[in-house]
């Protein structure tokens, strides 16, 4: 071969080498080569304390690969990682994913571990976009690689209060006092202090908090506090709590008969769950939760309620739909912003996320489009209680399956 003629071949192979490279690190916005497919990890405690709702988060990343293939052309790959309820677990499964080849991260439902998983997203630059968990920290440190689809803490608080006092016209009742028990993780801390803060400026609530009583989430038995509520006769409980210390307590609130007007959740799990109302039976009904919930009239929610059942057909989508719902949408914003970026690059794919503008959404409330601090606004919230082992919207209006009754009937009837 000539030197002429391999000259050119070099030159050629020059060219094309870079041209391959300007494609690669094209800027944001301009059409670059996009990965076959989207590695997504997906962390949930599907073990331990919290492992019901875990895994009923986790039905949502069992049925979005196909969802998500459908609605946008996009191949996503689903890996998993149980934080077994456990803060420190939920760090190393978090950093195991990374590892493993996880493009982004989804999770993680408790807060606790949603802020050790964030530590580790922004120290190792992969995005993280957050389907359930309330704790303002999370969003509140500056963090550049960590977004979050679901509510705050304060505002549901604030939503979650203003939803009772709107219970107590609807039913034309007016509660003197209330007893606020709640449990003691990252997250109750968490409403506790925006209680604290929020009760005061709503002052045409009827009520007033006469006790506040934290508990232990893992507690086995709560005897002892549900000795102390009842002591302070105060006329309803306001409750915030997971699902296994829920049950514990509801049972203890019937062996030691205590009966006040009712209990309303200001915006927590646990008493819309399926093994609440399966473990209390007739227990569970009547109580009363407000909390983010699912726009049963959506079209989105109707596509996930099919998928849903199609792989779950013995299953009930009304008590899913919560966790199934927010953890597609966390899944959802993952995907789209890999669409618009075509590129599984951690900076630009996070840069992506944060633009996202999804209108059309299965969750009550507005589109899903993050602020400067990687937090949506304009969630709305629900109120829920539970009839029949079933629980049914009351409020808003527009969506409701019911009307509230409060006071609770006696148990015992």
């Amino acid at each position: 071969m000539s030197t002429e003629r391999i000259t050119n071949r070099r030159r050629f192979n020059q060219a094309l080498a870079a041209a391959g490279a300007s494609v690669a690190l094209a800027p944001f916005g301009i059409v670059r080569a996009q990965p076959a497919k989207l590695k997504v990890g997906v962390l949930l405690p599907r073990s331990g304390v919290q492992a019901l709702i875990g895994q009923s988060c986790h039905r949502a990343a069992e049925i979005a690969p196909g969802l998500i293939r459908e609605m946008l052309g996009v191949d996503i790959e689903i890996i998993s990682g149980d934080t077994e309820s456990n803060v420190d677990v939920a760090r190393t499964r978090a950093e195991r994913l990374i590892q493993e080849g996880a493009h982004i991260l989804v999770g993680a439902f408790d807060s606790g571990q949603t802020v050790a998983i964030a530590q580790v997203a922004e120290q190792r630059g992969v995005p993280l976009v957050v389907n359930i968990a309330a704790a303002p920290q999370i969003t509140n440190q500056g963090y550049k690689f960590v977004s979050r689809v679901f509510i705050t803490a304060p505002e549901i608080v604030t939503q979650g209060l203003s939803l009772t006092g709107d219970l107590f016209q609807m039913t034309h009742t007016a509660p003197r006092t209330a007893v606020f028990m709640h449990v003691n993780d990252t997250f109750g801390q968490a409403v506790a202090k925006a209680v604290g803060a929020i009760m005061p400026r709503l002052t045409h609530l009827p009520f007033r908090i006469v006790e506040t009583i934290p508990y232990d989430p893992a507690a086995r038995d709560l005897a002892v506090e549900v000795a102390r509520a009842k002591g302070t006769r105060a006329d309803f409980l306001m409750l915030v709590c997971r699902l296994n210390d829920a049950i514990i307590l509801r049972r203890e609130m019937i062996r030691q008969r205590w009966q006040p007007m009712g209990v309303v959740g200001p915006g927590s799990p646990g008493m819309y769950e399926e093994q609440f109302a399966k473990s209390l039976g007739k227990a569970a009904d009547y109580c009363i939760t407000n909390n983010p919930w699912y726009n049963p009239k959506a079209e989105l929610s109707r596509t996930i309620e099919r998928a849903f059942l199609k792989r779950y057909p013995k299953d009930r989508f009304v008590y899913h739909g919560l966790n199934v719902g927010y953890t597609f949408e966390g899944i959802l914003v993952a995907a789209d912003a890999f669409r618009r970026a075509r590129t599984s690059d951690p900076k630009t794919l996070a840069e992506a996320v944060r633009q996202t503008n999804i209108a059309k959404r299965a969750m009550l409330g507005g589109p899903i489009k993050f602020n400067d601090k990687g937090q949506v606004e304009g969630n709305l919230m629900a109120g829920i209680q539970v009839r029949d082992g079933i629980p049914r919207v009351f409020l808003p209006t527009n969506a409701a399956e019911v009307k509230p009754v409060f006071p609770a009937p006696d148990y015992k009837a």
